[in-house]
């Protein structure tokens, strides 16, 4: 991470700053995606029982599948001899009534999703264990470790008590975001420890230390922060990784997030460590599994992944200005009938050529990227949750984590690989289709397709996902768009 940051602490109960509006101007360059070298598994593997969720409890190293009607199979892990039992409602959680009153009043939550009936028992009920846990976007994992944090805290020490650690600062925002919403009336206070500007620059000796009592941030800040022994960990109960798989692979953050789970390994014995994320490949998967001992684990089925509330079309175009022509025929001007959409690109290029293209023929959108100032890509962020503008291009900086319930539509300009590779890459193009159809609801997502190439990887994430994608019959046609967007119930 670039220079030192200037942390935002908040305390439970206070407003927060209104943000005023902006608009953006440039595009976002490219953030690489990870790949990770093979590692072997010293584990054998667990045959499959096909079991319904019982009171009575599970044997050691009995693998569970939790069919429901609608979602996906869920594959759980006990370590040791400890027995869970699934949560029917929040209040069987023993949730203080602060936590409650938040879940209900502010939250507007009837009861826990599937992943949250599932994980929570587990992260709640002593000795708190520790939880690898996948599932799909928009199934309320981020409810499940901020619960988590939140009940584990005392609200009369000051002292930090729980840490999340984030990929991206935007990331970071939101998860504290749904942490003061949540815990609105516990009085807890938090941090969020993300880069800003140079004009917000607090030299580190300078700083006070922090005494919130979560502390929310990305890696490279938050490892500055212990470093300079500004951030103790000796009293930290439960240490998140959001988007673990992205935090522990070689390429992404692997080394930062290791220094931290070992320096808070080495102070705080007992700390609980929570690993959320919607995609874990099978070398992360074995990795983490070594890394975090005598946890408990929940994976879903790979063929599971690709979010059946979400229709995916292939979009066969002659060229690049065909896919332009889509976006400004098709996608616009169909767009007063829906939400929200995200236009993801793979390249800078990519995304100015694409929104100077569409400014040029008139046409309102945003754009995102890392190279712009902090505080105006907080603001442009804000703007489109806040809904001033429907559509936003972006790389995969947003592919990740990014929370817009308006959002139904995604488009995939270009098709995701891996850096400096022609592989596709998987994991990313599930995040990015996860960012429409968000908590269940009806979604679409267009694959732009010009190239052989492009047909080559569409193929391939077919394959690997055991799904076929319907193909819009002609990408001029305004009745075959219709048809697509009826077919995925948003018209």
């Amino acid at each position: 991470m670039a220079g030192e940051s200037k942390g935002t602490g908040v305390v439970l109960n206070e407003k927060t700053t209104e943000v005023k509006r902006a608009w953006a101007d440039e595009a976002e360059e490219a953030e690489t995606s990870s790949t990770t070298p093979a590692v072997e598994s010293e584990d054998p593997k667990l045959e499959l029982d096909s079991l319904s969720i019982k009171d009575e409890g599970a044997d050691t190293n009995k693998i569970l599948l939790l069919d429901e009607p609608n979602e996906s199979d869920i594959q759980t892990v006990t370590s040791g001899d400890n027995v869970y039992t699934s949560a029917t409602t929040f209040e069987e959680l023993n949730l203080s009534p602060e936590l409650l009153r938040g879940l209900y009043a502010e939250m507007r939550f009837k009861g826990p999703s599937k992943i949250q009936a599932v994980s929570l028992p587990m992260i709640l009920t002593p000795p708190y264990k520790n939880l690898i846990a996948q599932a799909h976007n928009g199934s309320g994992k981020t409810t499940c470790f901020v619960l988590g944090m939140l009940s584990r805290v005392d609200p009369k020490r000051k002292v930090p008590q729980a840490l999340c650690i984030c990929p991206t600062r935007e990331l970071a925002i939101q998860n504290q975001e749904v942490l003061l919403k949540m815990g609105k009336h516990t009085g807890i206070s938090s941090m969020c420890a993300v880069p800003e500007d140079s004009s917000r620059y607090i030299p580190i000796m300078k700083r006070p230390p922090v005494t919130d009592q979560v502390v929310i941030g990305t890696p490279g800040t938050i490892k500055k922060w212990m470093s300079a022994k500004k951030l103790s960990t000796r009293d930290v109960k439960i240490l998140v990784f959001d988007e673990a798989d992205h935090m522990l692979a070689e390429d992404g953050f692997k080394d930062d997030s290791l220094r931290i789970m070992k320096d808070i390994e080495r102070n705080s014995s007992g700390c609980q460590i929570l690993l959320f994320s919607a995609t874990f490949n099978d070398t992360v998967k074995e990795f983490v599994s070594r890394v975090v001992k005598d946890g408990n684990q929940l994976f879903v089925k790979k063929e599971e992944l690709s979010l059946d509330s979400v229709k995916q079309y292939k979009v066969y175009c002659p060229d690049e200005l065909a896919k332009i022509q889509v976006i400004k025929d098709k996608i616009f001007e169909l767009g007063q009938k829906w939400g929200q959409c995200i236009i993801f690109v793979r390249t800078k290029n990519s995304a100015t050529m694409l929104y100077n293209a569409l400014e040029n023929y008139g046409y309102d959108c945003t754009s995102i990227h890392g190279n712009i100032e902090q505080a105006l890509r907080d603001k442009m962020v804000k703007e489109f949750k806040d809904g001033l503008t429907k559509v936003l291009i972006s790389t995969d900086l947003l592919a990740r984590g990014f929370d817009q319930a308006q959002v139904n539509l995604v488009v995939n300009f270009d098709l995701p690989v891996k850096f400096k590779s022609p592989e596709p890459d998987y994991e990313v193009y599930l995040h990015r289709i996860g960012r429409a159809g968000r908590f269940g609801r009806k979604g679409a997502v267009f694959n732009l397709l010009c190239t052989e190439k492009d047909e080559k990887i569409m193929q391939e994430i077919e394959k690997h996902f055991s799904h076929q994608t319907s193909t819009v019959r002609d990408w001029q046609s305004n009745e075959a768009f219709e048809d697509a967007l009826k077919d995925a119930g948003l018209l």
